[in-house]
């Protein structure tokens, strides 16, 4: 509110190429002005911030010079910042542009992929699954044994009842003459023998594998979208060039020459996740005898390994695209992924941040269009003609409210989750493509034309132009 009075309407944009506007460069400037507008306002006051102290009612402080002028200093190098980006980085951001609008092209021709992250919750529901039904089974392992133990060791002879004493737990002997049970017999499960000293290990081994599968069930899903994808950028002319059912052959092809790939990509995976897993464990169970020093190192440990679990995610995704398009082994595709784009490190950053940037507001306009929706439907306000609800048949209508928000956000995740491994698919396509080619009739250009006339390229010979829209 502060902010939006005496504001002018920020009606004036700056444009740039292909319809795009970038409002918030000029809307800082007049957020910069109404700071500074204020701050020559409260410039004369005798009252500082020194004076008023540390309050709750924060809108004390919006009264004192100081404050508008600490907001005018950062919304000035904010501004710098964006403008210096804007200017140095304005190919960059372009390209990044051109490469969403095109792998937008990419699914409006391979709407099955919208659908693939069904087939991979499936997977992750079976997975989960087995893993309940293994550790269940686990636990529950052994022959049924009734032992007895005293209820009250301090009357009669029950004191001295071992506990190694085996029963029928339809007989109890220990009583006083007015019935009362003072021994019991305890249901329990054998715990001698080899497998039942080892059903911790055991636990372990069926956590390991859980995670194992989970990590290769996404892998899997990654590659054949990845698959398609690359099919797509890779047709010369398109669309008359892109195969027949992309998806289902990417899926045959990553389930028949790249399992073993993605296996050991997702056993790399697991072993951090696991470190990961152990470090919490420890930190939990010697909390209470840490010192200062202690802590600090093993925060130090979960930060590292936490940040090392996001880097081996983010290699593992790149070398599952090298691995759908050259058919390399993990190791030789991880190695290549790395190396290009190392050596594209400013157009990575700028197209990682640019995607970032625009997925999350698509989920958020889906997630926020939904729950608007469920509020007004679950309230009362909206009623469908010939729906026999009605809002007094619910005690509490935000619980589905809840339940149909979180359910939005889980499918909008899914499906932008495609559209973000079409993006980097294409990506490393392009940067392919740069590296390979040259534009002649030998190596022509697979981008399209948006792209080659940001770069300031284009083929040449008679396959100029064709098909690269």
């Amino acid at each position: 509110v502060a902010f939006s009075r005496h504001l002018p309407n920020p009606d004036s944009s700056v444009g740039l190429p292909d319809g795009i506007l970038y409002t918030t460069p000029a809307y800082a400037w007049h957020c910069i002005y109404h700071c500074w507008w204020e701050y020559d306002n409260y410039k004369k006051s005798a009252v500082s911030i020194t004076d008023i102290g540390f309050t709750t009612d924060f809108k004390v402080y919006l009264q004192v010079k100081e404050t508008w002028l600490a907001f005018l200093i950062i919304l000035s190098v904010v501004e710098c910042i964006l403008l210096l980006t804007l200017i140095f980085l304005r190919t960059r951001i372009l390209i990044a542009i051109a490469l969403i609008q095109e792998s937008s092209k990419a699914v409006s021709h391979m709407m099955s992929t919208l659908f693939y992250p069904l087939i991979t919750f499936v997977l992750l529901v079976v997975c989960v699954a087995y893993w309940g039904i293994t550790a269940l089974y686990l636990a529950t392992s052994g022959i049924p044994v009734y032992k007895v133990v005293a209820l009250n060791s301090t009357q009669d002879n029950c004191g001295q009842i071992s506990g190694n004493e085996t029963c029928d737990p339809q007989v109890n002997t220990c009583r006083k003459p007015n019935s009362e049970i003072h021994r019991k017999c305890v249901y329990l499960y054998n715990n001698e023998g080899l497998l039942q000293r080892n059903l911790f290990n055991l636990q372990i081994y069926n956590v390991v594998a859980f995670l194992w599968c989970v990590n290769f069930v996404i892998a899997m899903g990654q590659c054949s979208l990845a698959g398609a994808f690359a099919s797509y950028y890779w047709a010369l002319n398109k669309p008359s060039d892109i195969p027949t059912f992309p998806l289902s052959q990417a899926f045959i092809r990553t389930i028949r020459y790249h399992v073993g790939s993605l296996a050991f990509g997702a056993l790399i995976l697991t072993l951090i996740q696991i470190i990961r897993i152990i470090l919490e464990y420890l930190d939990h169970k010697t909390r209470a005898a840490q010192n200062p020093c202690s802590r600090f190192l093993m925060c130090c440990l979960k930060c590292c390994f936490w940040c090392l679990e996001k880097f081996i995610k983010f290699l593992n995704r790149n070398a599952y695209i090298m691995i759908a398009i050259y058919g390399k082994n993990f190791c030789v595709s991880a190695k290549n992924a790395f190396m290009l784009l190392m050596r594209n490190i400013v157009r990575v950053v700028v197209l990682d941040k640019v995607t970032d940037l625009l997925l999350f507001f698509g989920k958020m306009l889906v997630v926020g269009g939904v729950g608007v929706l469920a509020f007004f439907f679950f309230s009362g306000r909206i009623r469908l003609p010939g729906s026999n609800f009605r809002t007094e048949m619910l005690n509490y209508y935000w619980m589905p409210i809840i339940v149909v928000v979180v359910g939005a956000y889980l499918i909008a995740y899914g499906f932008f989750s495609v559209y973000s491994m079409c993006v980097d698919t294409l990506f490393l396509c392009f940067l392919e493509d740069l590296e390979r080619h040259d534009g002649t009739m030998q190596k022509p250009y697979y981008m399209s034309k948006k792209l080659m006339k940001i770069l300031n390229k284009k083929n040449r010979g008679p396959k100029n132009g064709k098909g690269k829209d």
